[in-house]
């Protein structure tokens, strides 16, 4: 079963590991539990899974593995809370994307392609509920130093989950739909974005 934490402000943080992710017929159960005992008001969605960037794009389980646990898992669980959320006609979905997914990097491509994958569905997703009431954000950190990125040398505008948790209650104080952590990473992205692409490929990223 995935990691589901009930509590008395009705949050739902949706999470876990490889297997749990995987397990799709967890899911559904997995989300009825959480119904059971009343309306959610937000649900986090935060799956992560980093993986070896050279193996990935050249172990085909690794990349499936990837695939499920980053796009397939919050696709799936996004679709089961959208339900759930449009019938109760109130909430909030958050899905943590990645910067990663922005703009996808020879340096980490397959883990790029999957975030990218997340931040299209869920943003999507949130056109589709807002005449219902419900609300998605799509939450873009940098590089955050966390258990996924236990080993790897910190880069320039790093956070931490706090950081990150932080930005999350103030958007949805504020009610807002998209977010970078740092902020300072939305222009920076910006910038990315239109860097033509033999040029791209060639800075240090």
């Amino acid at each position: 079963m995935i990691n589901a934490v009930g509590a008395p402000q009705s949050l739902l943080l949706l999470g876990g590991t490889s297997d749990n992710a995987r397990d799709h017929a967890s899911h559904a159960t997995t989300i009825d539990l959480a119904f059971a005992g009343g309306d959610i008001d937000i649900a986090v969605i935060a799956f992560g899974l980093l993986g070896d960037a050279e193996r990935a794009w050249q172990d085909p389980d690794l990349a499936l593995e990837l695939a499920e646990v980053n796009y397939a898992a919050p696709v799936h669980l996004g679709v089961l809370l959208g339900q759930r959320m449009q019938a109760q006609a109130h909430g909030w979905i958050v899905a943590l994307s990645s910067v990663a997914g922005e703009r996808v990097r020879r340096s980490n491509f397959v883990y790029g392609s999957t975030k990218a994958g997340v931040d299209g569905f869920f943003l999507g997703l949130g056109e589709a509920l807002r005449d219902h009431g419900v609300r998605v954000l799509v939450v873009r950190p940098g590089f955050v130093k966390s258990k996924m990125t236990s080993g790897l040398k910190e880069i320039p505008l790093s956070v931490t989950p706090d950081d990150v948790a932080e930005a999350v209650t103030e958007a949805i104080n504020g009610k807002r739909e998209l977010i970078w952590v740092p902020g300072t990473l939305r222009v920076v992205m910006s910038g990315l974005r239109h860097v033509p692409r033999p040029l791209f490929r060639r800075l240090p990223i």
